[in-house]
């Protein structure tokens, strides 16, 4: 008996599926059914089969007020782990600790879920004060220097819908106003990176710049925290914030990144 050619396995409806998501691409957010019936030459009635299949495993999710599609939360997690396995901590993880063996504060790198940044991987400082960040750990993106370094190159509508509906205030130097943090976020991207000044919380001091694969998107961020006490002003402007700016170019050209 002949063996069977892989093609011949292909089941239909799975392709049309995996046809409709890979039509948010580069600068489409969102596409509505009569635009996907076009591109995919299916039937409207069909589209919205895969639609609904797609929107009830999160993989599609409808904006209630233009009622068009957009990607799906699920699409994302999927994406954060194929960067978790594939690129980001292999390429980040000598980074940090050449950071860690030239500054001796504590490295990370983070990424953007949901409303927060979760920390991928983390190299400790040897000092016996210290910030101790631990893989896993989920902060407020808001209030956050590998947060902000993010969120910072987001539009007006992206962040409207990004942000929480009640920012908390953590401590008295948390931005919880929305058009100061648009003014602050619009500095960190000018900038290029993000300093949490004891925002969430006090007497710790991050600073934090943006990673970008080869689509020039960014996909993370890599920082450095420690007690306000050494991240005096001088030394961030001198040493720090040189340092990981420096980091992040590494880290992002290692993942194809071209200015």
């Amino acid at each position: 008996m002949a063996k069977k050619e892989k093609s011949e396995y292909i089941i239909q409806a799975v392709s049309h599926a995996l046809d409709l998501l890979e039509q948010f691409h580069d600068d489409v957010d969102e596409l509505g059914v009569t635009e996907l019936s076009k591109r995919l030459k299916l039937h409207k009635n069909n589209v919205f089969r895969l639609l609904a299949t797609l929107e009830s495993r999160n993989y599609i999710e409808q904006n209630k007020v233009t009622e068009n599609y957009r990607l799906g939360l699920k699409t994302l997690e999927l994406g954060q782990t194929f960067i978790k396995q594939m690129g980001l901590l292999r390429q980040s993880r000598p980074v940090l600790e050449s950071l860690v063996h030239d500054c001796n504060e504590t490295t990370y790198v983070a990424i953007l879920k949901e409303f927060h940044i979760i920390y991928l991987d983390v190299v400790e400082t040897d000092l016996t004060v210290r910030v101790v960040p631990r893989v896993g750990a989920r902060l407020p993106a808001y209030c956050t220097a590998a947060g902000k370094v993010q969120i910072a190159y987001m539009t007006d509508e992206e962040l409207a819908n990004f942000l929480p509906k009640e920012m908390k205030r953590f401590t008295s130097n948390t931005i919880i106003d929305r058009e100061e943090l648009k003014k602050h976020l619009a500095l960190v991207a000018t900038q290029g990176y993000a300093i949490d000044n004891e925002e969430l919380d006090v007497g710790v001091k991050c600073v934090g710049a943006p990673i970008r694969d080869y689509t020039r998107r960014i996909i993370g961020a890599v920082s450095i925290s420690g007690p306000s006490m050494r991240f005096t002003d001088e030394r961030l402007e001198k040493e720090l914030i040189p340092m990981v700016i420096q980091a992040s170019e590494e880290i992002s050209s290692k993942l194809g990144y071209h200015k």
